[in-house]
């Protein structure tokens, strides 16, 4: 049937975007497909930022990236990388152009929301070993409870000594729980708004029961505990003062859905963007403008720290891209930082049709229709954003439809509804042109997030993309 004048100028003039799923070719299907198992099997072993360094230096060194510090001198083309602190990695591809005229550069974090343990976490109180807990990034923490968790510890002994620990991954292994109140005695807690239904120091987690056979000796179960850590890795309690030692859920990565088109994890905020921008800067060649992929720490904290985006580490990775290029002087790296342009690429709260009050319908991101274009970010009044210029957003926008990318566009949620913030503005504080685009989660920040293969690989294909500008 013929289209009348009317329904031919809406499709012209409308900015509708359908479900990516619509009209796709089975090859296609078939990339994506693969393409999130590939992306599963690295959640399934990168639960932490350490981890998330540690297998993307596995990945870049596997294809052709060597350390940064093992090259006296770089040239057009070379693939080197920087590890700062064991919690961030730099990656770079240099380009054909001078670094002064700025470079593309995709950056993510590594960092999720999860319960870490206070220094001192080890007690015994009426039968049971628990640890006390600090929580790190927003949750709500009434989620983590009678949930399988998993340790993923760093103990460093004073002589400086590493031991690194992981139990609950491994089928064999044991797992930890956070316990709650049976709902017969709840009362008083189903009282409390749903905030405080649990508080933050009721997320004890549960250790052991068992005590050390030996009467004479008090806080027997906390002795037998110990005794557990110092026989397999000789680690004595005064150890966790210098540790860190992070709990995560113990859930696989897993297929979502009926027909299999999403992924359910722990942690794709924001490793989902660590990913995608990670296998996009593989697949470049050699680029016009020299291309950066930054996988960063503590953006759930406000982006601070040595290994935070506010680090100036970030500057020293450069300044060393410059001097080994040989193209350090005066004013290089402020021009470098004043020209380059950056997605900051970070995932932003897909529409709920369960909460529907919480969005404002018309510009929300949704499931399934590629990843999103954030112009800023910030809370009520745009508190703490930094907005994409006009024609920074122009521009991103011309290289993902010359590429093909299917993208569309958000900003999180109603206007006084809450909000949140990204790197973003620490790069745009460089000096640098910089973007959100990043993939739509539901049930961000939950132990279980929710995201679409088809907007994980599109991620992909926007990132590739970028980096060749």
């Amino acid at each position: 049937m013929e289209h009348t004048e009317g329904q031919k100028l809406k499709e012209e003039l409308f900015n509708s975007h359908k479900t990516g799923w619509e009209g796709m070719t089975e090859e296609i299907r078939n990339a994506v497909f693969k393409f999130a198992e590939e992306y599963m099997d690295y959640l399934n072993t990168s639960k932490t930022e350490k981890e998330i360094v540690k297998n993307s230096k596995d990945i870049l060194v596997k294809n052709g990236f060597v350390d940064l510090l093992e090259k006296e001198e770089l040239k057009t083309g070379d693939k080197v990388f920087f590890v700062n602190r064991a919690r961030t990695i730099y990656a770079a591809v240099i380009g054909e152009n001078a670094l002064e005229d700025g470079i593309r550069m995709v950056a993510a974090h590594g960092d999720s929301p999860r319960i870490d343990l206070k220094p001192k976490p080890l007690y015994e109180d009426s039968g049971l070993g628990l640890f006390k807990t600090h929580y790190y990034g927003g949750i709500k923490k009434y989620q983590w409870t009678n949930i399988p968790l998993s340790m993923h510890a760093t103990f460093v002994k004073s002589n400086g000594e590493k031991k690194e620990v992981v139990i609950g991954e491994d089928e064999n292994d044991p797992i930890f729980t956070i316990s709650d109140l049976l709902p017969h005695l709840a009362s008083g807690q189903m009282d409390r708004k749903l905030k405080d239904g649990v508080q933050g120091e009721e997320l004890n987690i549960v250790a052991g029961s068992m005590p050390y056979e030996d009467e004479k000796v008090s806080e027997q179960i906390k002795l037998n505990l110990l005794k557990l850590l110092y026989d397999k890795y000789g680690i004595k309690e005064v150890d966790f003062m210098s540790s860190e030692i992070e709990f995560v859920p113990a859930f696989k990565a897993k297929s979502l859905g009926l027909d299999k088109s999403m992924v359910a994890a722990y942690g794709q905020d924001d490793k989902v963007c660590c990913y995608t921008a990670l296998r996009g800067i593989l697949d470049i060649g050699t680029p016009k403008n020299t291309a950066v992929c930054v996988l960063t720490d503590k953006e759930e904290i406000g982006f601070c720290g040595v290994t935070g985006m506010e680090s100036r580490t970030f500057e020293y990775f450069l300044t060393e891209v410059l001097n080994k290029a040989g193209q350090n002087r005066p004013n290089a790296l402020e021009k470098l930082l004043h020209h380059s342009k950056v997605i900051s690429a970070d995932v932003d709260g897909a529409y709920d049709p369960t909460f529907p009050s919480s969005f404002d319908k018309m510009n929300s991101c949704f499931i399934g229709k590629g990843p999103t274009m954030v112009k800023y970010t910030g809370s009520r009044g745009k508190s703490g954003a930094s907005e994409a210029p006009a024609e920074f957003v122009a521009e991103v926008r011309g290289i993902f439809e010359k590429n093909g990318v299917t993208y569309q566009s958000s900003e999180l949620g109603k206007v006084d509804a809450g909000g949140g913030g990204t790197i973003a503005v620490v790069l745009a504080n460089r000096g640098m042109s910089v973007i959100d685009c990043g993939v739509p989660v539901l049930s961000m920040h939950s132990p279980y997030e929710i995201t679409s293969k088809f907007d994980v690989y599109q991620a992909y294909k926007a990132y590739e993309a970028f980096y060749r500008g």
